[in-house]
């Protein structure tokens, strides 16, 4: 069902002869393919060169993806360095490896060795050998004489850890210290710079490792029929034996695609349809930018290239939205149907959008109803477009600059008011309140003396009480008002 549904979709499926990732590495090695979509990081050993482990779309980062060339840039290692260290740490085919020898241990013994010998050298320790290492670990009799030379080397002093007597360098300094008054006393973890003890370090640090080459060698002399040669040959071979240059993207057949679908999903026809436009439009796309000349109808021999709507955000990347035409007698959409699934962005850019249900993923395009004409908006690649449209998408972005060229313009008149006012002038009051004093003082001169006449006992006792008060100084007042 699968090879089924991949031959009406349009993917070439050529059938390996023996382990699937092997083939899929080896055309992805020969550049039939860009790359091999596994979590299994084994692809490498297969000769791989780019490794998709896994696809998120709904985040910034939809691809986990591996380069062959970053893992030898970064790690030194190749191909055969990694079939050496799968052979040590275990994989699919010896889950066990060598007992004692982990992740650390086998990288350090992989960059011992070159590619070219990494295998043969293996084999040699798996024969009870120990091959000499270029560059680190020297016989046992060099390691003598440098030792018996080391005990010939000059005392040192005890308070500062340079060369010579700690007697003499109570009298005098030592040329190192460069201080009249004696020597300086020697820091926490001091180490002297001398061709002595250089010498010293080097040689200890030489026994270390060879003592450790000795045991990672008898630990793997141990191990039966060690190195497994049929696993290598089997990370070696090549499966693919056919002429991968006939490897090309076929048209799906749509028809039968949705009758496919219908039987073995029993999706609903109209539904089926709906999903491929997408796939459809981006197959389109890229066939007119090669092109330059694409099918004056898009899908079904009904949808054509509209314009562009707007740009889309979503998780960081942007992508153009575009308008696919079909007449409205001839779709299968009532104009009810269709006005009731217009889906209608103002914004030019919408931002992220978080899918919850997974069918989300399908991308269902968005309907709308243009007087009459049914429009399909499906979400583009802006470089795919570019390509396949230039005119188009040279129009848009004229349209789109001159839009924020406007509103900008509008924002600034807006603005413009308020900066005629000079920064630092404070503003008189009488600027936002209008004063009534001269109005409410001409009306209390009038009414003086009628108030005056009509005056009761209590106005007069307020009138003396308030005559009283304004002797009083400001604070006083305050806080009698306030308590």
């Amino acid at each position: 069902e699968c090879v089924e549904l991949l031959e009406l979709l349009g993917i070439p499926v050529v059938k390996a002869q023996g382990e699937a990732e092997a083939l899929c590495a080896q055309l992805n090695r020969e550049g039939y393919v860009d790359a091999c979509i596994t979590p299994d990081s084994d692809a490498f050993l297969f000769g791989a060169k780019c490794v998709i482990k896994g696809i998120k779309p709904n985040s910034r980062e939809p691809f986990e993806c591996y380069h062959m060339s970053d893992i030898e840039a970064g790690l030194g290692l190749k191909r055969k360095h990694l079939i050496a260290m799968s052979l040590l740490v275990g994989n699919d085919y010896d889950s066990g490896g060598v007992l004692g020898i982990g992740v650390e241990k086998a990288l350090r013994i992989a960059r011992v060795f070159s590619e070219d010998e990494i295998l043969d050298r293996l084999q040699d320790i798996g024969k009870g050998l120990k091959p000499a290492v270029s560059g680190g670990i020297k016989s046992g009799d060099d390691g003598e004489e440098s030792h018996s030379e080391m005990k010939k080397r000059s005392p040192h002093c005890s308070r500062c850890g340079h060369p010579g007597n700690k007697r003499n360098h109570f009298k005098s300094s030592c040329e190192h210290c460069s201080c009249d008054s004696g020597c300086i006393k020697k820091p926490f973890e001091f180490r002297c710079e001398c061709s002595f003890c250089s010498k010293d370090r080097d040689l200890k640090e030489q026994k270390k490792t060879e003592n450790w080459w000795i045991k990672v060698c008898d630990k793997i002399a141990l191990w039966p029929e060690f190195p497994n040669r049929k696993i290598i040959e089997l990370y070696l071979s090549d499966s693919f034996t056919e002429d991968g240059s006939s490897m090309s993207w076929g048209t799906p057949v749509t028809e039968m695609l949705v009758d496919f679908m219908v039987f073995k999903l029993h999706w609903d026809p109209s539904y089926v349809r709906k999903m491929l436009l997408p796939m459809m439009s981006t197959i389109y796309l890229r066939e007119r930018a090669i092109n330059n000349t694409g099918k004056p109808l898009l899908l079904f021999d009904q949808y054509e290239f509209d314009s562009v709507k707007c740009i889309k955000t979503r998780y960081g990347h942007q992508s153009f939205v575009i308008r696919w035409r079909k007449p409205i007698s001839t779709s299968g959409f009532t104009r009810g149907e269709a006005e009731k699934s217009i889906d209608i962005w103002e914004e030019e850019v919408v931002e992220d959008e978080e899918c919850v249900d997974p069918l989300d993923l399908l991308n269902e395009p968005q309907v709308e109803d243009d007087n009459g004409d049914c429009l399909l908006l499906t979400d583009e690649c802006i470089g795919l477009v570019q390509s396949a449209f230039p005119d188009e998408t040279q129009q848009f972005m004229q349209e789109k600059k001159l839009r924020e060229s406007k509103k900008k313009n509008a924002c600034e008149e807006e603005a413009s008011p308020r900066s005629t006012t000079t920064m630092g002038v404070q503003r008189s009051i009488k600027d936002f309140y209008r004063s009534t004093k001269a109005a409410s003082s001409q009306s209390k001169d009038g009414g003086e003396s009628s108030r005056a006449s009509s005056s009761s006992p209590a106005e007069k006792k307020r009138q003396a009480t308030s005559s009283s008060s304004s002797s009083l100084s400001k604070s006083v007042r305050r806080r009698l008002l306030f308590g």
